[in-house]
Order: structure tokens, then C-alpha cells, then sequence
């Protein structure tokens, strides 16, 4: 009450002038105090956490003053499983302490892609098509025919694999692409009279391919099926050996009972055998 009384009884003008005094006062302790609230100079510059450990970096962080969230995560098949990615501020930045530092770490578990048809493609379009999902060229075959480095199939382990299946990202394709057709022209085989599998297998050893395959109405074992016919013969209406090149294709007509040779028929006598 006394200092109530002591202040009531100024003039008008002087408790202005007390009032403007303390609000200056206040003022200066306020800007005094900003630097300290603010921790205005305190800066530190990021240190390179990428390749460490969630738990090394985050002690390495922390140990700095800043504060650490694991924001995203990001699957590296070259890399252990994880490991600091990225970081957000970039390391060497200089940046106010107690500052939030964000992490990106590889996944343990690798995300399950689709695997996309490369056949057909070029090398460079199915290598472009294989980055886009995250996947990487492992081995290249190549075999003859007639498209020179397109995809004639694809492998997963050694073994085909159809599009659309789920595949781990990362995993390595096979390619196996053509060499084009060969230079050199050899007889082609005979096949008439064998089932289909041991035909595919013969031409598969000359590296050639099976072109269009007729079926007869009574198959019903495709691969126990017996060649009747084939396109190119192995001779000509002279008797002359047909010639072919690597990668060209043959023609197969297929029944369900082997053929009989016609033991009536003249016996030719044909130029040897290269």
C-alpha cells in the first residue's frame, strides 16, 4: 500500500517515465537473452554418417547436439542391410546445433518386383527395362539367330522365367540374345522318324531353330509325338544334301505313329557326307 501511495502521489508525467524506462529494460533483457534462446553461433558443421550403422550414427549424431529420425528407407543389393543411405542435411553443411538430422537406410527385406518381358527386345531396350524395376544384368548368352542382339529368353537361376512373376529387386537376369545367323552353311539333320523332344534336342545341337510346328488331330503327347515331315528336307528331290546356317529354323510335322520308310522306294546313290 505504502508504495502504491508512493507511486500514486508522482506526477503523471513521472510514472511515464518510469513506465517507458522498464519497457526499454525489459527490451534490452529480451535481445540480450535472444542469442542464448536461440543458441545464435552455435553452429556445427554435419559429419558424414552415410555407410555407418542406424546406431553408430545415430551416437555419432547425438554426440553433436542433434537430434536423429530415420525418415525413408531404400533397398541396395550392394549394400549390407541397415546402413545409413543418405542424410538430409548433406555432411559438411553447417547447420545450428540440436538440429534434426534425417536418415535414409537400406532395408533388410528386399520389395518383390514383377518380372518384365524382355524377349524380343534389344539388349539396350531390355537393360533400360530391367533398371527401371530395379533389377540388374547378370550373365549373356548367346546363340545363333536371325534378330542379331535381341532377347531370345530370359533367366532367373539358371532358369526361364515368365513376366509378370514376383522376383526380389536386385535379383540378376540372364539374357540370352542372338548372334545372328552363321556363316557357314552344314547339312541339316534328319528328323523324320524321331519323336519331337529328341528333334528339338538334335537341332538344338546344330544351333537351330524349330519354326512352325503341325500337329495331327490324334496327338495327344506333343513331346512323345514322332516327325514325319520337316522343312528344309535333309535332301533334295536329287538327293543332294540340303545345306543350312546357324540359327535358320526348320519346320516339323508331327503324328502319333512313327512313319514307315518305303523299303520299295530306289535306293539313290547320294554325293558323301561332309
Amino acid at each position: 500500500m505504502k508504495m502504491f501511495h508512493n507511486i500514486t502521489k508522482r506526477s503523471f508525467g513521472f510514472n511515464i517515465l518510469v513506465i517507458f524506462g522498464l519497457v526499454v529494460l525489459l527490451g534490452i533483457l529480451f535481445f540480450m537473452s535472444l542469442g542464448f534462446l536461440t543458441r545464435h553461433g552455435e553452429e556445427v558443421t554435419v559429419p558424414d554418417v552415410r555407410g555407418k550403422s542406424i546406431k553408430d550414427a545415430t551416437t555419432a549424431l547425438e554426440g553433436l547436439g542433434f537430434e536423429v529420425e530415420v525418415r525413408d528407407s531404400i533397398y541396395i543389393d550392394t549394400m549390407p542391410a541397415l546402413l545409413v543411405y543418405e542424410q538430409t542435411p548433406e555432411r559438411g553443411d553447417v547447420v545450428k546445433s540440436h538440429r534434426t538430422i534425417y536418415l535414409t537406410v537400406n532395408k533388410v527385406v528386399p520389395p518383390m518386383v514383377p518380372m518384365p518381358d524382355l524377349e524380343g527386345l534389344t539388349y539396350r531396350s531390355a537393360e533400360m527395362t530391367l533398371r527401371a524395376r530395379r533389377l540388374n544384368i547378370g550373365d549373356t548368352i548367346y546363340k545363333p539367330d536371325f534378330a542379331t542382339n535381341t532377347v531370345l529368353q530370359q533367366l532367373l537361376n539358371g532358369k526361364p522365367i515368365k513376366p509378370g512373376k514376383e522376383i526380389p529387386e536386385g535379383s540378376n537376369i540372364t539374357l540370352v540374345l542372338s548372334s545372328g545367323t552363321g556363316s557357314m552353311e552344314n547339312p541339316v539333320p534328319e528328323t523324320v522318324g524321331m519323336t519331337y523332344m529328341e528333334a528339338r534336342e538334335v537341332l538344338a545341337a546344330s544351333n537351330l531353330n524349330i519354326g512352325t510346328v503341325l500337329i495331327d488331330g490324334g496327338v495327344t503327347d506333343t513331346l512323345g509325338a514322332f516327325v514325319f515331315r520337316q522343312s528344309p528336307p535333309r535332301r533334295n528331290e536329287l538327293g543332294e544334301l540340303n545345306l543350312i546356317r546357324a540359327g535358320e529354323s526348320v519346320d516339323l510335322w508331327l503324328s502319333a505313329t512313327r512313319p514307315v520308310k518305303d523299303s520299295t522306294a530306289p535306293v539313290q546313290n547320294p554325293p558323301a557326307e561332309q
